[in-house]
């Protein structure tokens, strides 16, 4: 529980309020409905119109944007139910067509960069406006010409490049839905998430360079083409190998030669747009499936009224295409602004890469991960010294909570005027719960509110609100980004028991959240047992997968433990076989599998011997419950041991929570 109150290290003014969308947006609502928002200024009044008409809230920013002029009220969310909202019936909404609409609309010059290339072994290329257009035509006709049709899946093995843009946006404006996953990914854990959703296109890059060293991938390019039976066609994306091209392929050059005015596919709002992974801690990652509007218009709300971007704006969020925040890059677009990828580790050459970023490309909004500014500041960096960082207005964070200790930092290191917006959402909404407004002070430690017309609240066990302690994050009423539905699950089940359970119609998140008595939120980190290791989530599953395949090891159980202060444990505790020793080789071992079948961003930090795994009666690891232990919960509240097959095995866990928490 919060008993401090924060620092205040940003403070909005009359003048900058005023200046910002959001409230020129509240005040255009308040003249056209006659309602009083506030003069623009007051986030909360803004907050409950958006949550308790969301019928009104999302006409308004559907006619702002420009994506749905002129939607009556009650053509909005025609059935309010979670799952299954229904949203804008009888609309058509295509998402490449907003993204690109911009230079016929006047609203961009054609001329000026719509993107920008960046990576650690060559400087920034530009592709105007024009160019991107041409570029997505020319793909997309190639998509058709290869006979893909709307709903086949088109697959990107691909880095944080402009070829993936390019893919995205020309399968998407053929009403192909868009998977991509990052080369980092070993074979087996791209194919538990493509095998699931058969694609007919797979485009696929040769190798990428990661913190000045080169990862060549011809071979799982290989094997995925033969594992993936339901590939046409491969679109080779030249990097490492620009002289090479695998027999049968189809170069990048080639597909994008024929530049022309892309021809959009008219698709009614529900149509879906891409499949995003969860973390596969149960099995499989499951695919989640979101739509060309729900996506379109959530995006409008967060980067537009929430971020404040908009045209002549340069925005990055550093991710890779593995994690949900290269898709809202992409978002970017929507908004008319420049969006700039980085192909490269962020601490490559230095600590300072991504401001060297910001500083090369003249950045208005820098997004990141905690980890990353974290690192920043143990190194001592202090960017506002030796970077001209004049350009720059906000910086935002998300992936894991961010330390109050880092928000002062930015403040103290980086800008003293620069917004810091800390955002938490998720990869199954495709945005933001709660996060940030430049209506609003930035405290150090905190989010500043649920985010516009998503209704979040802290509940206890027993389905409670709560305030001024932690509980668990839930939304209650429905928003238009939320999952159509997962990959190959035709009655729902599986998305009603990610979400719904234990409360039917109501969003379970499975982050913990404090509201504080002023309203503003604490995210103190997963409620289950996902890995986010800087904001790239991995079940466990893939990193059992990974190890069992070794002969030494009997059994496995890896945690995620967020720590005080914001660090984050990652322990790998392995039962070996009988006779097995835990050698320097053997963790070697386990280490280099890790990384080549499942991650190299999830190696543990420690590999620890312990006598048993301990299960649940049904079989499944006791991941959350140790996870608690190591987070200093009570012993008998962290674990039930009338539900572990064997009570004694949780002995030794406990032992060593209590011996670290001594140290």
């Amino acid at each position: 529980m919060s008993t401090d109150t924060p620092a205040v290290l940003w403070q909005p003014t009359p003048d900058s309020i005023r200046a910002t969308r959001l409230a020129q947006f509240a005040q255009r609502v308040s003249a056209r409905r006659g309602i009083d928002l506030g003069d623009g200024g007051d986030y909360d009044a803004i907050w409950r119109w958006s949550v308790e008409h969301l019928d009104q809230f999302w006409a308004e920013v559907a006619d702002w944007s420009g994506v749905l002029p002129g939607v009556p009220d009650d053509r909005v969310l025609t059935r309010r139910a979670m799952p299954g909202a229904e949203w804008f019936p009888g609309t058509s909404v295509n998402f490449a067509e907003q993204a690109l609409r911009h230079p016929a609309d006047g609203a961009v010059d054609p001329a000026a960069p719509a993107l920008i290339g960046s990576a650690e072994d060559a400087d920034p290329v530009e592709t105007s406006w024009a160019e991107l257009r041409g570029q997505v035509g020319a793909f997309a006709a190639t998509l058709r010409r290869l006979g893909v049709q709307r709903g086949d899946r088109v697959a990107g093995y691909l880095p944080n490049v402009p070829e993936a843009v390019v893919a995205c946006l020309g399968a998407a404006a053929v009403g192909a839905v868009w998977s991509s996953v990052a080369p980092d990914f070993g074979t087996r854990a791209v194919l538990d998430r493509f095998a699931q959703i058969e694609p007919t296109v797979l485009v696929a890059v040769d190798g990428y360079r990661w913190n000045g060293r080169e990862f060549d991938r011809r071979d799982v390019v290989a094997e995925l083409r033969t594992a993936l039976p339901t590939v046409r066609t491969t679109i080779a994306v030249p990097r490492l190998h620009p002289g090479e091209l695998p027999d049968g392929a189809l170069s990048w050059a080639e597909a994008v030669a024929d530049v022309q005015e892309p021809v959009f596919e008219s698709l009614p709002f529900d149509a879906p747009l891409w499949i995003v992974y969860s973390s596969g801690t149960t099995g499989l990652p499951k695919g989640i499936v979101h739509g060309h509007g729900g996506v379109t218009l959530e995006q409008h709300k967060q980067l537009g009224l929430h971020a404040d971007v908009g045209p002549g704006d340069r925005f990055s969020w550093y991710a890779s295409t593995a994690w949900i925040m290269w898709n809202i890059t992409l978002c970017a677009l929507l908004r008319g602004a420049t969006v700039v990828v980085h192909d490269g580790a962020p601490t490559h050459p230095s600590a300072t890469a991504l401001f060297d970023l910001a500083e090369r490309t003249r950045l208005t909004y820098l997004g990141t991960s905690p980890g990353y500014l974290m690192a920043c500041e143990k190194a001592g960096v202090r960017p506002r010294d030796t970077h001209d960082l004049s350009a720059l207005r906000s910086i935002g964070v998300t992936g894991s909570p961010l330390p109050a200790s880092s928000f002062s930092w930015v403040y103290d290191a980086v800008e003293p005027d620069v917004f810091l917006g800390s955002i938490s959402g998720g990869t199954d909404v495709a945005t933001g719960f709660v996060g940030s407004t430049t209506l609003l002070p930035v405290t150090a430690g905190e989010l500043q509110r649920p985010m516009l017309a998503v209704a979040a609240a802290a509940w206890d066990e027993d389905g409670h609100p709560v305030t001024g302690e932690l509980g668990e994050l839930v939304i209650t009423e429905p928003m238009p980004s939320m999952p159509l539905y997962f990959w190959a699950d035709p009655d729902g089940t599986r998305y009603r028991e990610a979400y719904f359970e234990p409360w039917p119609g109501v969003w379970r998140h499975g982050d913990w959240l404090e509201v504080t008595e002023r309203g503003t939120c604490v995210i103190t980190g997963r409620s289950d047992s996902t890995l986010n290791r800087g904001g790239v989530r991995m079940g466990t599953a893939d990193i059992y997968a990974a190890v069992e395949s070794i002969p030494e090891v009997r059994d496995c159980v890896v945690l995620g433990v967020e720590q005080p202060g914001g660090g984050y444990w990652m322990p790998l505790f392995v039962q070996l076989a009988d006779g097995a020793e835990l050698t320097e080789e053997l963790v070697i071992r386990i280490r280099d599998a890790i990384r080549r079948q499942a991650s190299p961003r999830h190696v543990p930090d420690e590999v620890l011997v312990v006598p048993a795994v301990p299960h649940t009666r049904t079989g499944k690891r006791l991941e959350v419950p140790l996870k608690r232990l190591f987070q200093g919960v009570d012993p008998a509240r962290a674990v039930n041991v009338g539900a572990v097959d064997d009570p004694s095995a949780v002995e030794h866990y406990v032992r060593l929570a209590a011996e670290r928490a001594a140290r």
